[in-house]
């Protein structure tokens, strides 16, 4: 299991959209993924801002069991980088073994 100090950050979110982003992820951590698609789950489409009101946001969990940064559903990138993908916010760092 991932130590809480070694998970990888949320570098970058471009998604202002989300409730979370207010210069930058202050979401305690998000969780990445569907069966389908590298979406952030965390996303929230809302004008209000939550979150911790500091952008130090960590990856949870990631559901892309067939990306190369992941093993056991825990993300080992050394951070990641959210951004618009459609009408979705997704992880761009994703990448399909």
């Amino acid at each position: 299991m991932t130590q809480m100090l070694e998970m990888p950050r949320v570098q970058t979110c471009t998604v202002s959209e989300c409730g979370y982003n207010h210069d930058g992820c202050t979401a305690f951590a998000v969780t990445i993924g569907t069966t389908m698609s590298a979406e952030c789950d965390t996303f929230v489409d809302s004008g209000d801002k939550g979150g911790m009101g500091r952008a130090l946001a960590q990856v949870g969990a990631c559901k892309r069991a067939d990306c190369q940064h992941n093993t056991d559903l825990e993300c080992h990138a050394p951070a990641i980088v959210v951004g618009q993908s459609g009408d979705k916010a997704d992880c761009l760092t994703y990448e399909k073994r």
